[in-house]
């Protein structure tokens, strides 16, 4: 099963380390650490102990999914800052579906763009090959 869609063992857990996290979702501590330093997700602390809340793992959880779906940090940055500003989510989820619908138009181009590769490709594999055949007769 895909880590980033799992949900963890416990869903009445409050509180949750960071070996737990990077557990969860199959990434390292480090991971967390960059995201914490790009402002993306702040964890409370307890001395030098980071405690991460449900709030974070929930953020984490959208960091990874967008990092997934090829959205920058800046663009993931942009829709959790709306997650926080928006209580109805009606904002953040027109964001969404723009950034979604640019992403999907952007894919879709690159695929047509795969797509006519490869057939080149296919056509130059045969010449070689039938060329080759030529030479061996």
């Amino acid at each position: 099963m895909d880590k980033i869609l799992a949900k963890p063992a416990d869903t009445k857990q409050d509180l949750f380390s960071i070996a737990e996290l990077a557990g969860e979702f199959d990434i390292s501590t480090r991971t967390i650490r960059f995201y914490e330093s790009k402002g993306l997700i702040t964890p409370d602390r307890v001395g030098t102990t980071r405690v991460f809340r449900r709030r974070d793992r929930t953020r984490l959880l959208l960091i990874l999914r967008g990092k997934r779906l090829g959205f920058s940090l800046k663009e993931i940055s942009e829709y959790l800052e709306l997650y926080d500003a928006d209580n109805t989510q009606a904002t953040q989820t027109q964001h969404l579906l723009n950034r979604v619908n640019t992403r999907l138009d952007m894919l879709r181009a690159q695929k047509s763009d795969l797509e006519v590769a490869i057939e080149e490709l296919e056509a130059m594999q045969g010449y070689a090959e039938e060329q080759l055949k030529k030479q061996s007769a």
